[in-house]
């Protein structure tokens, strides 16, 4: 009944929405929107029986969207995906836009794929006006903490700092030491590190291993958005405090109380900015935008740069006081460089993950592939590592063990290799150009991709910057400038 069904995705991360779309796709017509106003365009134009939408997005949340959806468009079935799970969202989702499901990330493909089916049930029902599915359409308060408090010791136990994979012999494990001990006392944390080393991972496993651990963990880029939107995101709003605030908005430190909150690229935030969230900070208050009084609120700060935040306090590009508040406990997160023992370990367990997300059964890699990868500096740390064995899982054929002629050339080219004994067997050029090739990748990781912003920060025209990746053979850069 069920196959067939056009589904509408909305989310503004374009990584989620193909994620969603590779899972639903092979049983759904998928339509896809990055925005509230492209999805209201596509529900003016098509037939369409379930919506899925994310919680987070710019300008409103799901569940403010979905409530107007369900008034202008009230057939299609409403689910929602989220990373929270506050009983108070779950009934508000409920009780204002009619949420069918309410899905929380990280998500399980097959688990998607029969909620969405059973969404595409009901609506089928509806039309026909037979029998609903047996599904409880308003449950009541207790049986929705109940929900929300199971989901969280799911979440909690997906967190545990056992499941941050390392081999004995790790700098991981002294990492994990500090972590252990940070989760024990309520303590600001400043996680330091390059990106793509698992900063925020390592902060949920802080949160879940603490006493907070049964309350909401929420997460803010600050480098994301201007000082204005990241105030309304962070603190709040009230209606018509600035051009675009249509009604009033719930902060995510008043989302977060009684838990934490996770503030990535802390680095990023302007002076300005800083002197705010100082306040917050000493004060345990904030104030929402065109808001009269302040709100107490009681939030763990745990904040995260790949910066070199001390330096930028020396220099007065972050203000001292701030980064004492912040790192009152420290902890540096090694690159996976430092790591190369660990790397086979990673490397397994997200092959498992990538198999589920792709439907496959890749059952390892070829010896001499393992080899490869351990021997290679990984500019993107873990990160890189992750996007690598999904484009070897997609290039594939049968479900054979990967071989080293699916790795990109990058890592077969033993000028990317970083270790000292290969060093040692390369001239001064050479040397300097895996240097050169390794600080490419890494502004590359770092800037999105983005030529403009890359050339900028090496200090070279885009032609040249270009010559340089045709030269080296890096390969999947984005070739505008979004």
């Amino acid at each position: 009944m069920s196959r067939g069904a056009t589904v509408l995705i909305v989310d503004d991360e374009k990584r989620s929405l193909e994620s969603l779309r590779r899972v639903l796709g092979g049983e759904f017509q998928i339509v896809c929107a990055s925005s509230a106003a492209e999805a209201e365009a596509v529900l003016a134009g098509d037939l369409v029986q379930v919506i899925l939408c994310d919680q987070r997005m710019p300008g409103e949340s799901g569940v403010e969207f979905l409530t107007r959806v369900r008034e202008h468009w009230p057939e299609p079935v409403r689910m929602i995906i989220s990373g929270y799970t506050d009983a108070e969202d779950i009934i508000a989702g409920v009780n204002e836009a009619g949420i069918f499901q309410y899905v929380t990330k990280p998500w399980d493909p097959d688990k998607l794929i029969q909620s969405v089916r059973e969404a595409a049930q009901l609506y089928a029902a509806q039309k026909d006006g037979g029998a609903a599915p047996p599904l409880e359409a308003k449950p009541s308060h207790e049986r929705l903490q109940r929900l929300a408090s199971d989901r969280r010791r799911a979440e909690r136990r997906m967190f545990e700092f056992g499941r941050i994979v390392h081999a004995p012999e790790s700098p991981m494990r002294q990492t994990l030491a500090l972590a252990r001990r940070a989760a024990e006392y309520d303590i600001s944390v400043l996680i330091t590190g390059a990106s793509g080393t698992g900063k925020e991972l390592l902060a949920r496993a802080i949160h879940h291993g603490s006493a907070r651990g049964e309350k909401s963990f929420v997460v803010e880029n600050c480098g994301a958005l201007p000082d204005e939107l990241l105030e309304s995101e962070l603190f709040g709003c009230k209606k018509g405090a600035f051009t675009g605030a249509y009604q009033d908005r719930v902060g995510l430190f008043e989302v977060a109380d009684g838990g934490s909150i996770f503030l990535d690229e802390i680095g990023e935030t302007s002076p300005s900015f800083q002197v705010k969230l100082l306040r917050v900070l000493q004060e345990g208050e904030i104030r929402p935008l065109g808001a009269q009084r302040p709100r107490r609120v009681d939030v763990r700060v745990i904040a995260a740069t790949n910066r070199n935040i001390v330096a930028d306090v020396e220099a007065g590009r972050f203000r001292r006081d701030l980064y004492y508040r912040l790192a009152a406990f420290p902890i540096h997160l090694p690159p996976l460089s430092e790591r190369r023992c660990d790397i086979a370990i990673i490397a397994a367990r997200i092959l498992v993950a990538v198999n589920q997300t792709f439907n496959r059964r890749v059952p390892g890699f070829e010896p001499e592939t393992l080899r490869l990868l351990e021997r290679y500096g990984w500019p993107g740390n873990v990160r890189e590592l992750h996007n690598e064995i999904q484009r070897m899982v997609a290039l594939s054929d049968g479900d054979a063990n990967l071989p080293p002629g699916l790795l990109s050339p990058c890592i077969t080219d033993h000028r990317a290799t970083t270790t000292c004994d290969d060093q040692q067997r390369f001239t001064l050029k050479e040397r300097v150009e895996m240097l050169e090739c390794a600080l490419i990748k890494e502004s590359l990781e770092r800037n999105g991709r983005n030529i403009s912003h890359v050339a900028d920060e090496l200090g070279l025209s885009r032609v040249g910057l270009r010559s340089k990746i045709a030269r080296y053979d890096i390969s999947r850069v984005v070739d505008d400038e979004s």
